[in-house]
């Protein structure tokens, strides 16, 4: 995503500590944000039934409009495409 005029966030119900880990166990270079009662999860689709976390990814556009929605490991290209599309 260099050079691109994004902001790229992680969002998950685990704790800042089980985050800082993760980033560098992986070697991520963007935020991941604690939702630990589910609110952001919720609002956005991603809580399942079981309060287990749907993984998903977004593009939100800067007017706050939702552009991509992505479910599962499945959606790379449709990904790509949409980030392109608003470049």
């Amino acid at each position: 995503m260099e050079g691109l005029d994004v902001q790229i966030l992680g969002i998950n119900p685990a704790s800042p500590e089980d985050h800082d880990r993760y980033r560098a166990q992986l070697g991520l270079n963007f935020p991941l944000l604690s939702d630990r009662d589910g609110q952001v999860t919720a609002r956005y689709g991603a809580l399942n039934p079981d309060r287990s976390v749907q993984r998903s990814v977004y593009i939100v556009d800067r007017e706050g409009r939702i552009r991509f929605a992505g479910r599962g490991m499945h959606w790379t290209s449709e990904f790509y495409d949409t980030l392109a599309s608003l470049t």
